[in-house]
């Protein structure tokens, strides 16, 4: 099958080295140094057990045009990144093309092929302009939800950190031949692709986490553990996932499991940092909207008050944009810095203010 990545890095790397593993033609759409060594050394996957696989004559271009007509064509950039290549990635289509988009929260697909009231809505905090949705056919569409971990090593390097679990749905539900295909081609490589009949119960149970841990945890530079153990922001969250699951009960989706276990499973993960946290501290522009500026759409949509998402989307907007403007890497200072700063103070007989 030929297959094209938009977008290696840590989870485009990941599928594009196990699919080449087994035997698919692979194309991946990568930039800068990372292109760079691709093209130099291949393309490198570094697996959560120690071992090693290496695709040395991975085919890779910045180019996406030029990639040519694909059967499957997997899309991993953000949520944010997706208009502006729009164009460019419908030129990689055939007729019987599948497209799976991976992006994290509310999808700019939810109510199509939907079958509710809200059906052909579109969600414009993921497409302002319904560029997307206008230009990609949902019949292309099959949904997945990311579970693995990982991350770019180094350049042409993917660090796969834990995880394996890759669910797959078609929009309406049905089990089709090409999905059954497509979900046997992601378990040849190694992964768990259950086929769902309703994915969008999927999504919204890795979002109730990502809506709230990723921007708590940017705010405050906690990891997992921290925000979870600490009384204010756990009730935060748990406040947080109320909202949300009142949101998607009126959608007619249901939680199967509670507010109390999503969080204990975080806070067994340990000391993390959420993407988000590290995008801030890298510089990089945060996923906002997809996260949260959505989940607040579809409260609008649903007539659902959200006063604790609002609060917090205000706040991490708010510092997604000082870091964009100002270029900011924002990192939290660590113990000995704090100290060497409390003892410089005292020494000078100046004072450091709470603000």
């Amino acid at each position: 099958m030929r297959v094209c990545v938009v977008g290696a890095g840590s989870i485009g790397g990941h599928l594009a080295v196990l699919f080449a593993t087994v035997g698919h033609d692979v194309m991946v759409i990568a930039r800068g140094p990372h292109l760079a060594a691709i093209r130099k050394n291949g393309l490198r996957l570094i697996l959560d057990d120690g071992s090693e696989h290496l695709v040395r004559h991975m085919h890779a271009t910045d180019d996406i045009r030029s990639a040519g007509k694909q059967d499957l064509v997997i899309l991993a950039v953000k949520a944010n990144q997706v208009e502006p290549i729009v164009d460019d990635v419908s030129a990689l289509f055939h007729d019987g093309t599948v497209l799976i988009p991976m992006q994290n929260g509310i999808p700019w697909w939810y109510f199509q092929r939907h079958g509710g009231p809200f059906e052909g809505n579109c969600v414009r905090a993921v497409d302002p302009h319904a560029r997307i949705m206008s230009t990609i056919d949902p019949q292309r569409i099959i949904g997945c939800v990311v579970y693995p971990a990982a991350g770019i090593a180094a350049p042409g390097v993917v660090k796969h950190i834990e995880g394996n679990r890759y669910p797959l749905g078609e929009l309406d539900g049905t089990t089709t031949e090409r999905i059954t295909r497509i979900a046997g081609m992601f378990a040849a490589a190694g992964l768990k692709s259950p086929i769902l009949d309703d994915i969008r119960a999927e999504i919204w149970l890795k979002l109730w986490g990502n809506l709230t841990f990723n921007p708590i945890s940017a705010l405050t530079h906690s990891t997992l553990v921290d925000l979870c153990q600490f009384p204010l922001t756990r009730t935060l969250a748990q406040d947080m996932m109320a909202e949300a699951q009142t949101i998607a009960n009126k959608l007619g989706v249901q939680f199967r499991v509670s507010i109390e276990k999503r969080i204990a499973g975080a806070e067994k993960v340990g000391k993390h940092k959420t993407s988000m946290l590290q995008d801030i501290e890298a510089g990089r522009e945060p996923e906002i909207e997809a996260l949260l500026g959505s989940v607040i759409e579809l409260g609008r949509l649903t007539e659902t008050a959200t006063p604790h998402i609002d609060t917090v989307y205000a706040l991490v907007k708010l510092l997604g944009h000082t870091v964009a403007a100002e270029k900011l890497c924002v990192r939290a200072m660590t113990r000995d810095v704090v100290e060497r700063a409390v003892q410089a103070a005292s020494a000078g007989g100046q004072t450091i203010a709470a603000d």
